[in-house]
């Protein structure tokens, strides 16, 4: 089977797509085909994940955490060849959370500068995260740190 060559239009589609079901807090089965299920690696600051079952976990950890989130892709530089993608990606991340016994809530803000290595699944034919790292995070000025 040929599979096509990911384009740059797509690419960026799928970035949006991602965070817009992070920002929801949506479940993991509506999300879960974005990822590869034969070799995903993923790399947080407070974690790196092997395996969909590994994302399951961090993921309904971080939901329980992190609250009224946004992501706002600021950048989406992909370098592709044929079915598969490095993308350099920028993405403004904004949440709240509150730690026990604060009084308040806590906010946030940050820009995450990170490097995806992307796939088109032969099963699918839609592109896929075989890897994800968290290069960088810059803070904004204000902003309660990790």
């Amino acid at each position: 089977m040929s599979l096509e060559p990911l384009n740059k239009a797509e690419i960026e589609e799928f970035a949006k797509a991602w965070y817009n079901y992070l920002d929801v807090h949506a479940p993991q089965v509506d999300f879960i085909h974005m990822l590869s299920d034969e070799e995903l690696y993923m790399v947080f600051p407070e974690a790196t994940l092997q395996g969909l079952a590994s994302f399951e976990a961090w993921y309904q950890g971080v939901i329980r955490i992190f609250f009224d989130e946004v992501h706002i892709v600021k950048v989406v530089e992909p370098t592709i060849n044929g079915n598969t993608a490095e993308v350099k990606v920028v993405v403004q991340w904004e949440a709240s959370r509150w730690i026990p016994p604060a009084r308040f809530s806590d906010r946030i803000k940050l820009d995450a500068y990170q490097t995806w290595s992307l796939k088109r699944s032969a099963k699918t034919g839609k592109p896929v995260i075989t890897k994800y790292t968290v290069d960088e995070l810059k803070y904004h000025d204000g902003s309660a740190k990790l």
